[in-house]
This record gives structure tokens, sequence and C-alpha cells, in this order.
């Protein structure tokens, strides 16, 4: 499974480790991600989904029903 949020599409970055002697040695910062399952009311079904915490954010304010819609007519879905 890919590290990649469902709808904000945020992924793994590439960084440096930094030690104290200064060196640098390559790592990657990964995405805080959860898989949840959403509830919608319209279709009377359940979806699974692997959402970032700001992605959460927007379901809460947003409603989820908004959310995919705005997927669908980005055209990601």
């Amino acid at each position: 499974m890919s590290r990649v949020c469902d709808l904000t599409g945020k992924k793994a970055i590439k960084g440096n480790n930094v030690s104290f002697s200064n060196l640098k040695t390559k790592r990657r910062f990964y995405p805080n991600l959860h898989v949840k399952k959403f509830y919608i009311p319209e279709e009377d079904a359940w979806i699974t989904l692997k959402v970032s915490t700001s992605a959460l954010k927007t379901i809460n304010k947003k409603g989820i029903s908004s959310c995919l819609q705005n997927l669908i007519t980005k055209g990601k879905i």
C-alpha cells in the first residue's frame, strides 16, 4: 500500500538527517495517515479511505459528501 492520502494527495517528501557533526544522510518525511471508515448517508454505504489528519479536519468541517463531490469534479475519482 502506498503512503498517499486519498483526498489531499499528500505523500512522502525527501530530506536529510543532520547529525551533531553536521553529516547529512537521506531520509523520508511521511504524512500522518490514518485508515478511516466513513458513512455516506446518500448512498447508505460505508467507505474506507486512507486520509491525512488535515483531510480529517476538512471532512469534519465540510462533510464527507462535499469532499467526495470535490474529488469527482476535479476528476481524481
